[in-house]
């Protein structure tokens, strides 16, 4: 039971300004991408420094020495060409020459391109080509201008100068091809630099992106999955119901918001459950009460009973035995007022007989269990057998089923339905009574009908309230309780019991009954009618 001091506010988080997981998730999210957006641009930027470092090494400088080195060569070959044709003067030896020509001219066509953004490089190529002119006209034109007889001659003539300007060109070689190894050499160094820096830099992506998906890992665990999985679990603990414990909440906003909504539910609902069991607790007193009270009524009635029908029988007794021993000294009139007194006190005794039925329906039963109406039915007609054949009487039935109640008290309802019919027949008329019942649901629908002087329909309700006559004494004797008591034994099963207005030449009256499937067989009594009056049973019905 949760008492009203369980019943408190949740403790919470003192911070109002807590992001709720959405903020939470966007800023991790926003950080990581951006992280991520900046480790991408910076392995792009390693990557492409590394690719251009590569591309300058493998597409300029390593091309650029092989195409210095193949230039050396083709001036080497004219070198050779044009001194052995010199020797010879025999225009065969110009061969080398033409291809070193040729050569050449392939040489700086490859080379020129590759030197663009090298100042250094292009000026010594053109110191080489300025050395080259000066050996061709120093030497080279000369010789090949030289008239047929006279080439040996000059060229021996020249041979030291053709040496030392081609010696000139050989240095600018050298010095140019130094130039470009230097520049390979640095190249293949930032190459390796390139690669080192390309490594770590992947090296520290995955390393960060490793460690910011454990820092998101961790941070949703301990920030979300975590108060998350608490919260279900003082949850979980309130459903089962432990609606003393007070919800408490960590983590983001929204988190706590709900913790809050949740606790504000728990709160309400252990109000409502301390309300209830008050009111359980007060029902069940007033149950016993009432218990104590119907069994109070029930002694007194059955006392006052007793103690009324004992002065009414010595009254009528009295009367009688007066009327007896003094008739010859009687007149009419005194022998009336005897005949009043006596039919008094028999009536007055009859009233209280059936005072005392109807106070007893719904708290004596002989048990609750499984009737068969068949034999209700005959057993009734069997006790009305003189009426039934005084009026000559036409009673049919259809097939009558098998409820659950109590057998004594329907029974009575049958009693009193077929003594109307035969109380209330039309002058005149032979009486026809037809009793019929089809199946509703988990009930039984009972149609009994008759055509005697029949109610009218303004009276439909009044009828079933108990002394209310719409005829006089004289006319039809009776105190105005069989239809009480009908109604009262019909409600007592979880029934409903009406006249139909609609019905002319007599009266007819439906009521249903539960069905025998519906009850349990146990002597629990009548069961307290519920929503769409159902009942189950157990629980007595209190009061008269």
């Amino acid at each position: 039971m949760v008492t009203a001091e369980q019943v408190g506010p949740a403790s919470f988080g003192t911070s109002p300004t807590r992001w709720s997981t959405r903020g939470w998730l966007g800023a991790g999210t926003a950080g990581f991408l951006t992280l991520l957006a900046v480790l991408i641009a910076l392995g792009g930027w390693a990557l492409g420094h590394s690719q251009a470092v590569n591309t300058e090494l493998i597409d300029r400088r390593s091309p650029a020495l092989i195409a210095s080195i193949r230039l050396e060569g083709a001036f080497l070959n004219q070198e050779t060409g044009i001194r052995g044709y010199g020797l010879t003067g025999n225009p065969v030896f110009l061969e080398p020459y033409t291809e070193g020509t040729a050569q050449e001219r392939t040489a700086l066509d490859q080379l020129r391109p590759l030197l663009d953004g090298d100042q250094r490089a292009a000026d010594q190529l053109d110191e080489v080509l300025d050395r080259a002119n000066a050996w061709r006209e120093q030497y080279v034109r000369p010789v090949l201008d030289a008239p047929p007889g006279t080439t040996v001659a000059l060229a021996e003539e020249r041979a030291g100068t053709g040496k030392a300007a081609f010696d000139g060109l050989r240095a600018s070689m050298r010095a140019g091809q130094e130039h470009l190894s230097v520049a390979r050499a640095d190249g293949r160094a930032d190459l390796d630099v390139a690669r080192t820096v390309r490594t770590w830099t992947f090296a520290a992506i995955i390393t960060t992106v490793l460690a910011m998906t454990a820092l998101v890992f961790v941070g949703l665990r301990r920030g979300v999955t975590r108060p998350l999985g608490s919260l279900s679990g003082q949850v979980r603990a309130v459903a089962g119901g432990d609606f003393g414990r007070p919800i408490t909440a960590h983590g983001p906003a929204d988190l706590r918001r709900l913790a809050l909504d949740v606790e504000s539910m728990r709160e309400r609902l252990a109000r409502e459950l301390a309300s209830s069991d008050r009111a359980r607790s007060d029902l069940h007193e007033q149950a016993q009460e009432l218990r104590r009270s119907n069994e109070e009524l029930e002694q007194f009635a059955y006392v006052a009973s007793h103690d009324l029908q004992e002065p009414l029988r010595k009254v009528a007794s009295f009367c009688q035995l007066l009327q007896r021993r003094y008739a010859p000294e009687l007149d009419a009139r005194a022998n009336q007022y005897i005949d009043f007194a006596v039919d008094g006190a028999t009536r007055m005794q009859t009233l209280i007989e059936d005072l005392l039925s109807f106070s007893r329906v719904g708290r004596l039963h002989n048990q609750w269990q499984d009737i068969a109406l068949e034999a209700v039915w005959r057993q009734v007609t069997a006790g009305h057998s003189v009426a039934i054949e005084e009026t000559s009487a036409e009673i049919s039935t259809g097939p009558l089923p098998t409820v659950a109640g109590d057998g004594t008290q329907l029974t009575m309802l049958f009693q009193n339905l077929l003594s109307n019919a035969l109380k209330f027949r039309a002058p005149g008329r032979t009486p026809a009574i037809g009793l019929t019942a089809e199946r509703d649901g988990d009930r039984w629908r009972f149609t009994f009908t008759d055509n005697g002087i029949g109610i009218e329909a303004s009276f439909a309700e009044r009828v079933f309230v108990i002394f209310q006559r719409l005829h006089t004494r004289d006319a039809y004797p009776g105190n105005g309780i069989g239809l009480a008591m009908c109604k009262k034994i019909v409600d007592f099963h979880g029934g409903a019991i009406a006249l139909d207005p609609s019905h002319t030449g007599g009266a007819r009256f439906t009521f249903t009954l539960p069905a025998a499937a519906a009850a349990d067989g146990a002597d629990s009594g009548p069961a307290v009618a519920g929503p769409g009056g159902a009942r189950e049973p157990g629980a007595a019905a209190a009061g008269s």
